[in-house]
């Protein structure tokens, strides 16, 4: 939970935001006058500022440009009424993280404080580079193998420049850390970085998100807003899983990085950025360039230099340092004795595919220290953290893998004869391989996608097809 300042001079929306933060949670710190921001910030910083652009006093914008000065990576939030929209505008452009016009939507307002908390601590919290004592830090790239030292190595050659970055590996993989090591030590550290995930936007709202828009650009734009590259101004902008983004947003980012400009949606005034883009995929973007689904001249911007990091599977002399690393930073944050790992449950894990890579790894330690609180970890635990002790397995069936689909073709010509006989039964096998694929992956749908071969877009809609409950798969990754 966050500790958050607002400075308001209307005592009922100070009120307002005291209940609705502290419903969730959060410290809510008061102030009447922008002004009293500063030396508040001086006592102890809290995690965001959401303040008023006209206050008795100071007004918002000098103290924001005060702010910046002194708290670089402090988020901010403003609030301003219709009358102020061009401050607004000025005020992104100085570096809130957000504004909102009053009377504000509470859970607008709320999405926009967690995401705001969530920029912050990306900014302020570092990430060790192969650090010699990991057990003292949250947030590190851990591992001595050669595949990570060649990690390494390309972090440190490419950090201090201002060279866009292409992040390429697997789910699970630590593309973020990498992006977030790369920001920390560029030059631009001390200024925005803003970080977007492309698959967690729809489609239809992604270009609005990216570029922003004027009012009435479309229904319910009813009021300009600022895009993520024009918020990222003097920054960075951390474009996470590129490779799913349409070819029309393809275009306007390809720009961006040729021109360093753009117009906001339903615009025609160019905005001028000067922004550092770094972005990461797991798609095979060659093969997606073959197959006409991602633009060979944006690749080719993209590529100027590029970071490869390897599957869990190929750097296995790692597992352990990886295994200690989570035992130690999950048994402080559970406030338990740091569990021994058994040699029966280290081989446990070392037989284990890791098809979520270093992320899966994570949150199968995370489960384990929660049941064992301090125990000895043994294999059965492991194997449960897993999720694989009792799964159900594959049916037992005679023959070749060619003899048991035969099998099933001659049953189903022998029960289904006519127009339908081909398509239901492709279409009753393509419902199975979706089924199951969720089913070995624990409903993760990441992972089954990548199981198919298919993109995240294409499996949800073949289990919208097949009726096959989303509601009942687990997070993705």
């Amino acid at each position: 939970m966050g500790r958050i300042l607002v400075a308001d001079d209307e005592h009922n929306v100070r009120s307002s935001f005291e209940k609705l933060l502290g419903k969730r949670g959060h410290e809510v710190l008061t102030a009447s006058r922008a002004e009293a921001v500063l030396p508040i910030l001086e006592e102890g910083a809290p995690d965001l500022v959401i303040m008023d652009i006209r206050t008795p006093g100071l007004s918002g914008l000098e103290v924001l440009e005060t702010l910046r000065q002194s708290h670089p990576k402090m988020p901010v939030i403003m609030m301003t009424g219709f009358g102020d929209m061009e401050a607004a505008v000025r005020a992104t452009r100085l570096g809130a993280f957000d504004y909102h016009v009053k009377p504000f939507d509470p859970a607008e307002m709320l999405r926009s404080v967690e995401a705001a908390l969530e920029s912050g601590r990306l900014m302020r919290e570092s990430v060790a580079v192969n650090p010699s004592d990991p057990q003292a830090t949250d947030d590190a790239l851990i591992g001595r193998s050669p595949r990570m030292q060649e990690v390494y190595k390309a972090i440190g050659k490419v950090a201090d420049t201002d060279a866009t970055v292409l992040i390429r590996g697997e789910t699970g993989t630590g593309k973020e850390l990498v992006a977030r090591a790369v920001y920390q030590y560029s030059r631009r550290s001390e200024r925005p970085l803003v970080v977007l995930n492309c698959t967690a936007i729809p489609e239809t709202l992604l270009e609005s998100e990216l570029f922003g828009y004027e009012k009435g650009a479309f229904t319910g734009a009813a009021s300009r807003r600022i895009g993520k590259f024009e918020q990222a101004d003097g920054g960075t902008i951390f474009l996470d899983e590129i490779g799913d983004v349409p070819l029309g947003v393809q275009a306007k980012i390809l720009r961006v990085l040729q021109e360093r400009s753009f117009e906001r949606l339903g615009g025609h005034q160019t905005i001028s950025v000067d922004v550092r883009v770094i972005a990461a995929t797991n798609r095979k973007l060659e093969k997606a360039i073959a197959e006409g689904r991602f633009r060979e001249d944006l690749y080719h911007r993209l590529n100027v230099f590029t970071v490869k990091l390897p599957p869990l599977r190929e750097r296995g002399e790692d597992l352990a340092s990886l295994a200690a690393y989570f035992l130690a930073r999950f048994a402080r944050q559970l406030d338990v004795e740091r569990p021994v790992l058994t040699e029966g449950a280290m081989r446990a894990l070392k037989s284990h595919a890791w098809l979520g890579n270093v992320r899966e790894l994570e949150h199968c330690i995370h489960r384990v220290v929660i049941s064992t609180k301090g125990y000895p970890i043994q294999p059965d635990d492991i194997l449960r953290a897993l999720e694989v002790e009792g799964a159900p397995s594959a049916p037992e069936l005679g023959g070749t893998d060619e003899e048991k689909l035969r099998a099933l073709v001659v049953k189903h010509l022998q029960r289904s004869q006519g127009a339908a006989t081909h398509t239901s039964f492709l279409e009753a096998a393509d419902k199975l391989l979706v089924a199951e694929a969720l089913r070995l992956t624990g409903g993760n749908q990441t992972r089954a996608a990548k199981l198919l071969g298919l993109t995240r877009p294409t499996l949800q809609a073949k289990m919208q097809k097949h009726s096959l409950r989303m509601g009942t798969a687990a997070p993705t990754d």
